[in-house]
C-alpha cells in the first residue's frame, strides 16, 4: 500500500498562500514555506511540485476563497454600475481586514521580482487583465442597456477602476484603514459617466 502523507494538503496550501500573500513570491523561500506548512522539502515537492507550482495552486485557492468576492459582485448585481461599486466597497473591506494579510495577493505577490520570476509575473498579469476585462464587460452591458451614453470609453473606464482597485490594495498594505479605502471608492464612483436622459 502507498504510504499516506502525514499532513493535511489543504491546510498546508493555506499556510503557503498566506506566506506568499504576506511576503510576495520571490521573497518567500522554500525553507520559510516548509516551516509554515509544517512539512519537509521532499514532502512539498512530492505534493505540489516546485515552488512555482505551489504558488499557482495558492493563487487558485485565493481566487476561490479570499478573492471570490469580485466574481460574485460582477455576477450578482443587476447593472454594471452597481457591480463595480460593490467590487470597490468589498475591496475596501477585504483589503483592510485584520483576518489575513493586507491587500490583494494577485496585485502584490510579484511586484518586485527579477527576470527568473517572469513566468509568475506573467501569470498574475494575466489574472489582472482578465479582471479588467470583466469590468469592461459589465460596463459594456450598461451601454447596451442605455444606462450609459453610447460614446462611453468603456476600455478607459475599466482601466480606471482597475487602477483604483490596485491602488487600494497598495494603500491597504501601507496601513490605510477600511474607512479611508471606502472614501476612495466613493470618490472613484463620482467619475462614473452621467446616465443619459430617458
Amino acid at each position: 500500500m502507498a504510504r499516506q502523507r502525514a499532513f493535511d494538503k489543504e491546510e498546508a496550501l493555506e499556510e503557503a498562500l498566506l506566506m506568499f500573500w504576506r511576503h510576495g513570491y520571490e521573497a518567500t523561500s522554500v525553507a520559510e514555506l516548509t516551516a509554515a506548512m509544517g512539512i519537509r522539502p521532499p514532502s512539498l515537492y512530492a505534493a505540489f511540485g516546485d515552488k512555482r507550482q505551489l504558488f499557482e495552486e495558492a493563487v487558485r485557492r485565493y481566487q476561490e476563497t479570499y478573492g471570490a468576492f469580485t466574481t460574485r459582485a460582477l455576477a450578482e448585481e443587476p447593472t454594471g454600475r452597481a457591480a463595480i461599486e460593490r467590487v470597490l466597497r468589498e475591496s475596501a473591506a477585504e483589503y483592510a481586514s485584520d483576518s489575513h494579510p493586507a491587500g490583494c495577493l494577485i496585485i502584490t505577490a510579484a511586484v518586485n521580482c527579477g527576470p527568473e520570476s517572469a513566468e509568475v509575473q506573467e501569470l498574475l498579469r494575466g489574472f489582472r487583465e482578465a479582471a479588467k476585462g470583466a469590468l469592461k464587460e459589465r460596463i459594456d452591458e450598461d451601454v447596451a442597456a442605455g444606462l450609459l451614453p453610447a460614446h462611453t470609453d468603456t476600455e478607459g473606464l475599466a482601466t480606471f477602476y482597475a487602477a483604483v482597485i490596485q491602488g487600494m490594495s497598495t494603500q491597504s498594505r501601507d496601513g490605510a484603514p477600511a474607512a479611508a479605502l471606502l472614501h476612495t471608492a466613493a470618490l472613484a464612483m463620482s467619475a462614473w459617466p452621467s446616465t443619459p436622459p430617458p
